[in-house]
Protein backbone atom coordinates (compact mmCIF):
# COMPACT_ATOMS: atom_id res chain seq x y z
CA UNK A 1 0.00 0.00 0.00
CA UNK A 2 2.98 2.30 0.56
CA UNK A 3 4.67 1.80 -2.42
CA UNK A 4 1.15 2.14 -4.77
CA UNK A 5 0.20 5.20 -2.64
CA UNK A 6 3.73 7.05 -4.38
CA UNK A 7 2.61 5.70 -7.65
CA UNK A 8 0.67 9.16 -8.63
CA UNK A 9 3.79 11.31 -7.56
CA UNK A 10 5.82 8.75 -9.87
CA UNK A 11 3.43 9.59 -12.67
CA UNK A 12 3.14 13.32 -12.19
CA UNK A 13 7.06 13.90 -12.55
CA UNK A 14 6.89 10.92 -15.45
CA UNK A 15 4.31 13.43 -17.12
CA UNK A 16 5.47 16.46 -16.16
CA UNK A 17 8.87 15.82 -17.73
CA UNK A 18 7.44 14.16 -20.98
CA UNK A 19 5.38 16.87 -21.80
CA UNK A 20 7.62 19.51 -21.21
CA UNK A 21 10.37 17.82 -23.40
CA UNK A 22 8.15 17.31 -26.52
CA UNK A 23 7.25 20.50 -26.66
CA UNK A 24 10.74 21.82 -26.50
CA UNK A 25 11.76 19.76 -29.20
CA UNK A 26 11.55 21.36 -32.79
CA UNK A 27 8.75 21.26 -35.11
CA UNK A 28 5.69 20.50 -34.45
CA UNK A 29 2.99 17.60 -35.19
CA UNK A 30 1.61 19.72 -38.29
CA UNK A 31 4.83 20.52 -39.67
CA UNK A 32 5.46 19.70 -43.29
CA UNK A 33 7.22 19.89 -46.39
CA UNK A 34 4.20 22.25 -47.81
CA UNK A 35 3.17 24.81 -45.54
CA UNK A 36 -0.75 24.88 -44.94
CA UNK A 37 -2.78 27.78 -45.25
CA UNK A 38 -3.05 29.89 -42.26
CA UNK A 39 -6.76 29.69 -41.79
CA UNK A 40 -6.11 25.58 -42.24
CA UNK A 41 -3.37 25.62 -39.06
CA UNK A 42 -5.10 27.77 -37.07
CA UNK A 43 -8.50 25.57 -37.42
CA UNK A 44 -5.95 22.05 -36.55
CA UNK A 45 -4.71 23.71 -33.60
CA UNK A 46 -7.88 24.98 -32.47
CA UNK A 47 -9.49 21.19 -33.04
CA UNK A 48 -6.65 19.91 -30.52
CA UNK A 49 -6.45 22.69 -28.09
CA UNK A 50 -2.70 23.40 -29.47
CA UNK A 51 -3.67 27.05 -29.32
CA UNK A 52 -4.19 27.49 -26.04
CA UNK A 53 -1.11 28.37 -23.21
CA UNK A 54 1.30 26.10 -22.55
CA UNK A 55 0.42 25.66 -18.66
CA UNK A 56 -3.48 25.37 -19.39
CA UNK A 57 -2.48 22.43 -21.94
CA UNK A 58 -0.45 20.82 -19.25
CA UNK A 59 -3.62 20.77 -16.86
CA UNK A 60 -5.87 19.36 -19.85
CA UNK A 61 -3.31 16.64 -20.11
CA UNK A 62 -2.90 15.79 -16.61
CA UNK A 63 -6.94 15.65 -16.22
CA UNK A 64 -7.31 13.84 -19.36
CA UNK A 65 -4.23 11.23 -17.83
CA UNK A 66 -6.38 10.82 -14.83
CA UNK A 67 -9.29 9.47 -16.67
CA UNK A 68 -7.55 6.72 -18.49
CA UNK A 69 -7.90 9.20 -21.86
CA UNK A 70 -4.29 9.79 -23.20
CA UNK A 71 -6.21 11.80 -26.13
CA UNK A 72 -6.30 11.47 -30.26
CA UNK A 73 -3.44 10.95 -31.52
CA UNK A 74 -2.16 14.01 -34.49
CA UNK A 75 -0.64 11.24 -37.23
CA UNK A 76 -3.82 8.90 -36.92
CA UNK A 77 -6.79 11.01 -37.19
CA UNK A 78 -9.35 7.90 -36.93
CA UNK A 79 -7.87 6.62 -34.00
CA UNK A 80 -6.98 7.76 -30.55
CA UNK A 81 -4.03 6.69 -28.66
CA UNK A 82 -6.06 4.15 -26.29
CA UNK A 83 -7.06 2.17 -29.66
CA UNK A 84 -3.47 2.16 -30.67
CA UNK A 85 -1.92 1.07 -27.74
CA UNK A 86 -4.59 -1.88 -27.43
CA UNK A 87 -4.01 -2.82 -30.78
CA UNK A 88 -0.10 -3.22 -30.48
CA UNK A 89 0.12 -3.85 -27.02
CA UNK A 90 -1.18 -7.28 -27.24
CA UNK A 91 1.61 -7.88 -29.96
CA UNK A 92 4.79 -6.57 -27.72
CA UNK A 93 3.33 -8.25 -24.91
CA UNK A 94 3.49 -11.45 -26.65
CA UNK A 95 7.22 -10.78 -27.83
CA UNK A 96 8.41 -9.57 -24.32
CA UNK A 97 7.44 -12.37 -22.64
CA UNK A 98 8.74 -14.72 -24.85
CA UNK A 99 11.98 -13.04 -24.54
CA UNK A 100 11.70 -13.50 -21.04
CA UNK A 101 10.88 -16.88 -20.76
CA UNK A 102 13.59 -17.67 -23.16
CA UNK A 103 15.90 -15.70 -21.00
CA UNK A 104 15.05 -16.93 -17.29
CA UNK A 105 14.91 -21.04 -18.92
CA UNK A 106 18.17 -20.93 -21.18
CA UNK A 107 19.95 -18.07 -19.06
CA UNK A 108 19.12 -20.10 -15.47
CA UNK A 109 19.70 -23.05 -16.45
CA UNK A 110 23.27 -22.01 -18.43
CA UNK A 111 23.76 -20.20 -14.64
CA UNK A 112 23.04 -23.38 -12.70
CA UNK A 113 25.07 -25.41 -14.15
CA UNK A 114 28.40 -22.87 -14.20
CA UNK A 115 28.01 -22.85 -10.77
CA UNK A 116 27.46 -25.98 -10.13
CA UNK A 117 31.04 -26.96 -12.02
CA UNK A 118 32.75 -24.16 -10.92
CA UNK A 119 35.95 -23.16 -12.43
CA UNK A 120 35.77 -26.14 -15.30
CA UNK A 121 35.53 -25.71 -18.90
CA UNK A 122 31.81 -25.41 -18.97
CA UNK A 123 31.69 -22.31 -16.27
CA UNK A 124 34.25 -20.69 -18.78
CA UNK A 125 32.40 -21.52 -22.02
CA UNK A 126 29.29 -20.41 -20.41
CA UNK A 127 30.70 -17.01 -18.79
CA UNK A 128 32.26 -16.36 -22.45
CA UNK A 129 29.07 -16.71 -23.99
CA UNK A 130 27.38 -14.43 -21.38
CA UNK A 131 29.88 -11.78 -21.74
CA UNK A 132 29.39 -12.00 -25.49
CA UNK A 133 25.39 -11.87 -25.29
CA UNK A 134 25.88 -8.33 -23.12
CA UNK A 135 28.50 -7.00 -25.85
CA UNK A 136 26.20 -7.13 -28.49
CA UNK A 137 23.42 -4.90 -29.27
CA UNK A 138 19.94 -6.36 -30.76
CA UNK A 139 20.22 -3.97 -33.66
CA UNK A 140 23.40 -6.14 -35.09
CA UNK A 141 22.69 -8.85 -33.33
CA UNK A 142 18.99 -9.00 -35.33
CA UNK A 143 20.44 -8.70 -38.83
CA UNK A 144 23.23 -11.37 -38.13
CA UNK A 145 20.27 -13.56 -37.86
CA UNK A 146 18.27 -12.69 -40.68
CA UNK A 147 21.23 -13.17 -42.70
CA UNK A 148 22.01 -16.67 -40.91
CA UNK A 149 19.03 -18.29 -40.55
CA UNK A 150 16.58 -16.70 -43.19
CA UNK A 151 18.21 -15.42 -46.39
CA UNK A 152 20.81 -17.87 -45.66
CA UNK A 153 19.04 -21.02 -45.01
CA UNK A 154 15.90 -20.02 -45.25
CA UNK A 155 14.79 -22.09 -42.27
CA UNK A 156 12.59 -18.90 -40.78
CA UNK A 157 10.81 -15.58 -42.43
CA UNK A 158 12.13 -12.68 -42.58
CA UNK A 159 10.23 -10.21 -41.31
CA UNK A 160 6.17 -10.09 -40.23
CA UNK A 161 4.00 -11.16 -37.93
CA UNK A 162 1.80 -14.53 -38.03
CA UNK A 163 2.46 -17.65 -36.89
CA UNK A 164 5.24 -19.01 -34.58
CA UNK A 165 8.11 -19.55 -36.74
CA UNK A 166 7.83 -15.44 -36.88
CA UNK A 167 8.32 -15.03 -33.15
CA UNK A 168 11.71 -17.41 -33.37
CA UNK A 169 14.55 -14.90 -34.56
CA UNK A 170 13.00 -11.67 -32.66
CA UNK A 171 12.36 -13.69 -29.55
CA UNK A 172 16.13 -14.75 -29.55
CA UNK A 173 17.37 -11.02 -30.49
CA UNK A 174 15.29 -9.88 -27.90
CA UNK A 175 15.87 -12.33 -24.92
CA UNK A 176 19.86 -12.88 -25.57
CA UNK A 177 20.55 -9.97 -23.80
CA UNK A 178 18.18 -11.07 -20.59
CA UNK A 179 19.85 -14.37 -21.33
CA UNK A 180 23.25 -13.26 -20.38
CA UNK A 181 22.30 -11.38 -17.48
CA UNK A 182 19.77 -14.28 -15.99
CA UNK A 183 22.84 -16.71 -16.51
CA UNK A 184 25.58 -14.61 -14.49
CA UNK A 185 23.32 -13.67 -11.80
CA UNK A 186 22.36 -17.42 -11.20
CA UNK A 187 26.22 -18.64 -11.20
CA UNK A 188 26.70 -15.84 -8.59
CA UNK A 189 23.71 -16.82 -6.87
CA UNK A 190 24.64 -20.86 -6.80
CA UNK A 191 28.22 -20.30 -5.73
CA UNK A 192 27.02 -18.50 -3.00
CA UNK A 193 24.45 -20.94 -1.75
CA UNK A 194 25.95 -24.21 -2.67
CA UNK A 195 28.92 -23.23 0.05
CA UNK A 196 26.54 -23.33 2.84
CA UNK A 197 26.45 -25.10 5.92
CA UNK A 198 22.53 -26.42 5.42
CA UNK A 199 24.10 -27.81 1.86
CA UNK A 200 26.72 -29.80 3.32
CA UNK A 201 24.82 -30.67 5.83
CA UNK A 202 22.18 -32.27 3.00
CA UNK A 203 25.19 -34.25 0.89
CA UNK A 204 26.23 -35.68 4.37
CA UNK A 205 23.15 -37.21 5.00
CA UNK A 206 23.34 -39.25 1.65
CA UNK A 207 21.05 -36.74 -0.49
CA UNK A 208 21.11 -37.42 -3.92
CA UNK A 209 22.90 -33.82 -5.95
CA UNK A 210 20.07 -33.93 -8.03
CA UNK A 211 17.59 -33.20 -4.90
CA UNK A 212 20.11 -30.95 -3.87
CA UNK A 213 20.41 -28.46 -6.10
CA UNK A 214 16.57 -28.07 -7.07
CA UNK A 215 15.12 -28.90 -3.32
CA UNK A 216 18.01 -26.75 -1.41
CA UNK A 217 20.46 -25.00 -3.35
CA UNK A 218 17.99 -23.68 -6.05
CA UNK A 219 15.56 -21.94 -4.05
CA UNK A 220 17.85 -19.38 -2.86
CA UNK A 221 19.80 -19.26 -5.17
CA UNK A 222 17.16 -17.91 -7.85
CA UNK A 223 16.80 -15.33 -5.67
CA UNK A 224 18.92 -12.26 -7.26
CA UNK A 225 17.13 -13.42 -10.51
CA UNK A 226 13.77 -12.61 -8.72
CA UNK A 227 14.86 -9.18 -8.25
CA UNK A 228 15.86 -8.67 -11.78
CA UNK A 229 12.93 -9.95 -13.24
CA UNK A 230 11.33 -6.49 -12.69
CA UNK A 231 13.38 -4.09 -14.22
CA UNK A 232 13.94 -6.96 -16.78
CA UNK A 233 10.20 -7.38 -17.79
CA UNK A 234 9.69 -3.71 -17.79
CA UNK A 235 12.95 -3.49 -20.35
CA UNK A 236 11.66 -6.13 -22.48
CA UNK A 237 9.02 -4.84 -23.40
CA UNK A 238 10.38 -1.24 -23.85
CA UNK A 239 13.43 -2.38 -25.29
CA UNK A 240 11.03 -4.47 -27.93
CA UNK A 241 11.00 -1.08 -29.86
CA UNK A 242 14.45 -1.51 -31.89
CA UNK A 243 13.15 -5.41 -32.79
CA UNK A 244 10.00 -4.47 -33.53
CA UNK A 245 11.37 -1.96 -36.45
CA UNK A 246 13.66 -4.69 -37.25
CA UNK A 247 11.55 -7.33 -38.12
CA UNK A 248 8.84 -5.58 -38.57
CA UNK A 249 6.57 -6.32 -36.04
CA UNK A 250 3.15 -4.20 -35.69
CA UNK A 251 3.80 -3.67 -32.13
CA UNK A 252 3.07 -0.46 -29.80
CA UNK A 253 7.07 -0.03 -30.67
CA UNK A 254 6.15 0.82 -34.33
CA UNK A 255 4.03 3.52 -33.40
CA UNK A 256 6.36 4.87 -30.84
CA UNK A 257 9.03 5.30 -33.38
CA UNK A 258 6.51 6.60 -35.87
CA UNK A 259 5.59 8.78 -33.51
CA UNK A 260 8.80 10.20 -32.33
CA UNK A 261 9.52 11.16 -35.51
CA UNK A 262 6.74 12.70 -36.77
CA UNK A 263 6.30 15.18 -33.44
CA UNK A 264 2.78 12.88 -32.17
CA UNK A 265 2.67 14.11 -28.85
CA UNK A 266 -0.25 12.40 -27.64
CA UNK A 267 1.23 9.31 -28.68
CA UNK A 268 4.49 9.66 -27.57
CA UNK A 269 3.44 10.29 -23.94
CA UNK A 270 0.38 7.85 -23.68
CA UNK A 271 3.04 5.09 -24.64
CA UNK A 272 5.82 6.78 -21.73
CA UNK A 273 2.65 6.93 -18.78
CA UNK A 274 1.54 3.32 -20.37
CA UNK A 275 5.02 1.67 -19.83
CA UNK A 276 6.12 3.72 -16.62
CA UNK A 277 2.58 2.42 -14.74
CA UNK A 278 3.50 -1.07 -16.63
CA UNK A 279 7.25 -0.65 -14.83
CA UNK A 280 5.59 -0.08 -11.58
CA UNK A 281 3.55 -3.45 -11.37
CA UNK A 282 6.34 -5.30 -12.42
CA UNK A 283 8.42 -4.11 -9.69
CA UNK A 284 5.59 -4.73 -7.28
CA UNK A 285 5.24 -7.90 -8.33
CA UNK A 286 8.70 -8.78 -7.98
CA UNK A 287 8.93 -7.61 -4.22
CA UNK A 288 5.82 -9.28 -2.97
CA UNK A 289 7.13 -12.86 -4.92
CA UNK A 290 10.62 -11.75 -3.07
CA UNK A 291 8.91 -11.78 0.32
CA UNK A 292 7.16 -14.87 -0.84
CA UNK A 293 10.18 -16.97 -2.00
CA UNK A 294 12.59 -15.88 1.06
CA UNK A 295 10.38 -15.57 4.70
CA UNK A 296 13.24 -13.62 5.95
CA UNK A 297 12.65 -10.58 3.82
CA UNK A 298 9.81 -8.32 5.37
CA UNK A 299 9.57 -4.78 4.01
Amino acid sequence: MRRLSALPAVLLVIVTGSFFLMRLAPGGPFDMDRALPEAVRLNIEAKYHLDEPLPRRYLRYLGDVVRGDFGPSFRYPDRTVNELIALGFPVSLTLGLCALAFALVVGGAAGVVAGIRHNRWVDHLTMSLALGGVSVPNFVLGPLLILAFALGLGWLPVAGWGSWRHLVLPTITLGVFYTAYVARLSRAGMLEVILQDFVRTARAKGVREAAVVTRHALPNAVLPVVSYLGPAAASALTGSVVVETIFGIPGVGRYFVQSALNRDYTMVLGTVVFYSMLLVAFNLIVDCLYAYLDPRVTY
